[in-house]
């Protein structure tokens, strides 16, 4: 089986038990993520390998994070997730790309990224939702943040802090690599 395999199973079954434990209907956690309930039966069905977006749009419409879909084994209080399980849930051809380093779900989802932008590529994100935060260290280049339409350059050495519930996106403008550490706290579901 492979990375892409583990990944679509493990998603569609943990997307049909957090659906299930949360009484919505197919059409309910659709509209919710903003999604067509075909994508949202491809997916409990393990037929599609969706986007980042699409996978984002459903967790936070569940209120849980990316770790929480793809089935990261809950164990001990102190959790190891070492490097050969972390999970690449974008990449590009130019060798850009986005991990899932660690997550956790208490008291709402928390999420700990590296990021890897080649030059002239970026990431665009639709909003999280409100009272999410995300805070990014650049480790080498520098990253163009953007944040609801305004551009902040953050070179290497730097971090920021900001609420991602408006459009944002990071971008590579430079000549050099972009690496970036990121976590992203979204806030408990009520």
């Amino acid at each position: 089986m492979t990375d892409l395999d583990e990944f679509t199973q493990s998603l569609a079954r943990n997307l049909r038990r957090l659906r299930a434990e949360r009484g919505l209907t197919l059409d309910a956690l659709a509209a919710r993520a903003g999604i067509s309930r075909g994508m949202l039966i491809q997916m409990e069905q393990a037929r599609t390998n969706p986007s980042v977006g699409t996978v984002v749009k459903v967790g936070d419409a569940l209120g849980v994070s990316i770790s929480a879909l793809l089935d990261f084994d809950r164990g001990p209080a102190v959790r190891l997730v070492p490097a050969g399980q972390a999970v690449r849930l974008w990449s590009t051809e130019a060798g850009s790309r986005g991990t899932l380093l660690v997550g956790t779900e208490a008291p709402g989802p928390l999420e700990l990224w590296h990021w890897r932008l080649m030059p002239g590529e970026g990431h665009a994100s639709d909003p999280h939702p409100p009272g999410t935060s995300e805070l990014v260290h650049v480790t080498a280049g520098e990253l163009t943040l953007q944040v609801d339409g305004a551009d902040h350059p953050v070179p290497a050495g730097t971090s920021a802090a900001f609420e991602s519930h408006v459009p944002h996106g990071y971008r590579n403008d430079g000549t050099e690599p972009v690496e970036l550490t990121m976590a992203v706290a979204v806030p408990a579901p009520r």
